[in-house]
């Protein structure tokens, strides 16, 4: 116990908050705060994803135009999913679908599943050897159909600035299901711009199509925002260590994520140089945004059996010189 202090959220801790107005009225946010200068939101109504991180007052994330939109907009049809892509840091795309729109074996299915749009039905934090851990269950669950549930566990450090997410994702039906799951990880102004050192050590890069081959050559160049800009998405393939990193050499900060290839054996690099549209994606998953047929047919669909588990693990970690 401190002495100094009166009450622990006086210097770390996790606070519960609710939104006022807007498309996001209503919607549950996590406030946390490691005492060491990582702060982030996580928003309980969007999969306990995280919608913003700061380090020392510095914004690591992009949050896009539309802002807090809660899961009663979703349109879950085609690309409506961009609707209310808040990004933020981390956007979970899945459970059965991930990428692309497409028709695979009779399904149909939007852009990057529906995952995202899925609020927490149960949700706790507490404090354990050293750490602040927020734990939630998300159910992606149909009658007639599909029965997936995400139980994600946050771990935040309260001696190091990094934190932990552990996913593990149950089959609770009977049938065999396809998996998908991608970290749709987004980098933001200021630690993203024209400056930004990006340093993937993959050992292949891939074009996702010919517009991005035509500049694979600078996948690891940061450009000034750009009207009309065409966004860019490269494949990376790791063998040992999954590993990325962006460092802003003028705030001295930046962020290092880190994952097992083996596990997570897709990694995308999106990257989108447009005005107000400026992100990058620094994106691992068991798959590629190609949609689920694509996936079905080149082999790299991943399933799960009826009474199945599986367990994912990211790591992030901010830089600081």
């Amino acid at each position: 116990m401190n002495p100094y202090i009166g009450h622990d959220s006086q210097v770390y801790g996790i606070e519960e908050h609710r939104l006022v107005g807007g498309k996001g009225d209503g919607m549950r946010l996590l406030e946390i705060n490691n005492g060491k200068g990582l702060e982030m939101t996580v928003s309980l109504d969007r999969t306990a994803d995280i919608s913003r991180l700061r380090f020392r007052g510095i914004n690591m994330s992009y949050f896009s135009p539309c802002g807090y939109v809660a899961p009663a907009y979703y349109e879950c049809t085609g690309d409506n999913w961009l609707k209310s892509f808040t990004a933020g840091f981390l956007t979970t795309c899945g459970l059965r679908a991930v990428g692309s729109p497409c028709v695979d074996e009779g399904e149909t299915l939007p852009l990057h599943g529906t995952i995202a749009n899925q609020p927490a039905e149960s949700a706790y934090w507490f404090e354990e050897n050293g750490e602040l851990v927020v734990r939630a269950t998300v159910k992606d669950e149909v009658i007639f159909a599909g029965k997936l549930r995400l139980l994600r566990e946050i771990r935040v450090s309260l001696a190091e600035n990094e934190f932990v997410i552990n996913d593990t994702i149950e089959n609770t039906g009977d049938t065999k299901e396809p998996l998908e799951i991608l970290y749709h990880m987004n980098m933001g102004y200021p630690l993203l711009d024209e400056d930004s050192v990006v340093e993937i050590p993959s050992v292949g890069v891939t074009a996702r199509d010919d517009h991005a081959a035509g500049d694979i050559k600078n996948w690891m160049h940061m450009e000034k925002p750009q009207a009309g800009y065409v966004e860019r998405c490269y494949y990376h393939k790791f063998e040992k260590e999954g590993r990325a990193s962006i460092y802003q050499p003028k705030l001295g900060q930046g962020l290092e994520i880190s994952f097992d290839p083996e596990n997570l054996d897709g990694f995308v690099e999106w990257k989108m140089m447009g005005v107000r549209d400026y992100v990058l994606g620094l994106e691992c998953g068991n798959c590629y945004p190609d949609g689920r047929d694509v996936m079905r047919r080149s082999g790299m669909l991943k399933f799960l059996e009826p009474g199945g588990k599986k367990t994912y693990q990211v790591k992030v970690r901010m830089l600081e010189k």
